[in-house]
């Protein structure tokens, strides 16, 4: 018997919104989006802020280096969304939050460090909320501190050499190696792991995910995808 996978926002609806965006995020729930992912970075100043590559150039066209911008500076020419915002959004709205943080950054370390301090210090909130948090990365190392904290720790891989390496309860894998290895999902749950897929936007990659049990899919469109899995 198949369940249905969970839905997340990749930076939230971003087939049709901003990426990383208050709209973004809100569009997700409009379509049905279970929860949100997103990634996070430090500026200049080590404020935690919810953007995927380490400058602006290819969202916003002006050309600038997050880690070297204080907040200020980023938000008086770009719209930034604080990871701080999006985690009182996801609680407010009872929506599960997928973070990945991004390696190799200048702070190393301190991502992890930063972002854990600000999910302890909400933890109540989260608690009460009833949603789950999900502490993401490519990076093993990041991975293996993730894996210290009260939170889940998924392990985000992109070739299956480093399933080798793999301790966290959950690995995030790309649906290109899903479609080609369909019988790695049966094996990692048959290791007692929980499979999240991305990035899923195709009608008949929803419905392999869904024949092969994995917990969560993220999706640049989650309303396709509340469709496909009715």
């Amino acid at each position: 018997m198949s369940i249905i996978p969970l839905i997340y926002a990749h930076r939230g609806a971003s087939s049709t919104e901003t990426e990383h965006t208050k709209v973004a995020y809100q569009t997700a729930i409009n379509q049905g989006a279970d929860g949100f992912e997103c990634d996070v970075r430090l500026t200049k100043d080590q404020k935690i802020i919810c953007y995927h590559d380490a400058n602006t150039k290819r969202v916003h066209d002006i050309d600038l280096k997050i880690s070297s911008t204080t907040f200020e500076e980023l938000n008086s020419k770009i719209s930034v969304l604080p990871l701080a915002d999006l985690l009182d959004f996801a609680i407010s709205n009872k929506k599960n939050l997928a973070i990945e943080t991004k390696h190799p950054n200048r702070f190393g370390s301190l991502i992890e460090r930063k972002v854990n301090q600000l999910l302890i210090q909400r933890s109540g909130d989260i608690k009460r909320s009833g949603i789950e948090i999900n502490l993401m990365s490519f990076s093993w190392f990041a991975t293996n501190r993730n894996m210290k904290t009260q939170f889940s720790s998924v392990y985000l891989v992109k070739n299956l050499r480093q399933l080798r390496l793999l301790t966290a309860g959950t690995v995030g894998i790309s649906i290109d190696i899903v479609r080609k290895n369909p019988t790695l999902i049966l094996k990692l749950h048959s290791n007692g792991k929980r499979v999240f897929v991305w990035t899923v936007n195709e009608i008949a990659d929803y419905e392999l995910c869904r024949e092969l049990n994995v917990s969560a899919i993220i999706t640049d469109n989650p309303a396709r995808a509340r469709s496909a899995l009715r």
